[in-house]
Formats: C-alpha cells, sequence, structure tokens
C-alpha cells in the first residue's frame, strides 16, 4: 500500500460521510413534510457503503489477497427509502387531514437523526485526521529524504 493509496482511502471516507451528513440534514429538514410530489409524507432516507473494487468471486478474492491489493476505500453505492410506517397524529385543522381528522407523518425521528449525524461528523473527523496523520508522515519522509 502506498501513501497515496492510504490518502485516497481517508478522502473516500471524508466524501462518503459528507453525502451521508447531506442526507441526514434532508431527513431532519423534512421532519414535518406532510405532502411531497408523489402525494405521501416524506419518506426518511438512508445511506448505504459499499467497499471499492468489492470482488464478487472466490477467484477474485483470492487473487487481490495473494496481491495485497485488496484496500481500496468506500462509496455510497445507493441511497434507500426507508420503508418503515408513517406516525399518525391527530390534527383536523391539518390541510392533510383524511376525514377522521388524522395526518400521516414523515417516518422521520429528529433524536435519531441528530444522533446519525453526530456518527457521521465523528467518522468525518476522523478520516481527516488520519488523512492529516498521513500527510504528516509524508513531509517527514521528504525532509529525511532530502
Amino acid at each position: 500500500m502506498s501513501v497515496f493509496t492510504s490518502m485516497n482511502i481517508s478522502a473516500t471516507g471524508m466524501t462518503a460521510q459528507r453525502l451521508r451528513m447531506d442526507t441526514i440534514s434532508q431527513n431532519i429538514a423534512n421532519v414535518n413534510t406532510t405532502h411531497t410530489d408523489t402525494g405521501g409524507p416524506y419518506r426518511r432516507k438512508t445511506v448505504v457503503f459499499e467497499e471499492i473494487g468489492s470482488a464478487d468471486t472466490f477467484r477474485s478474492v483470492f487473487d487481490s489477497h495473494m496481491k495485497r491489493n485488496t484496500i481500496g476505500g468506500v462509496k455510497v453505492s445507493r441511497i434507500i427509502a426507508d420503508q418503515s410506517p408513517f406516525t399518525t397524529v391527530y390534527d383536523p385543522t391539518h390541510p392533510d387531514a383524511d376525514a377522521s381528522g388524522y395526518v400521516q407523518m414523515p417516518n422521520v425521528n429528529a433524536l435519531e437523526e441528530m444522533t446519525n449525524l453526530i456518527d457521521a461528523n465523528r467518522a468525518y473527523e476522523a478520516n481527516v485526521t488520519a488523512f492529516n496523520a498521513n500527510k504528516g508522515m509524508l513531509s517527514k519522509a521528504l525532509e529525511i529524504g532530502g
């Protein structure tokens, strides 16, 4: 593994966590959105990560381990909608209330989203720290060699 490979791993981690934070922020912003373009309430979104260069066959996994080229970083493979049920609130004055006076609210829990945001932020900071440590080692190596 080269110095630049480890920097790339940290950079892909920062990019993935930034997109995760953007998605969480979108969830928080839509915590009270009861009517979307599709007609229903906003549905919470989650980010799914995947290893870059992950192999699908036994042979390719074996070959990559023998060559010691198994590290590639992380990427966002997709953003999926959470299929958990919506919450129902009684508010007959709401414009989206049904005939019984109930409104379907988004399946977003603000407390859970804030916890996820803190987690994503800490993961981003860990990648920044690893990137800066690698940059510092590279700088020292250049000083020694120069």
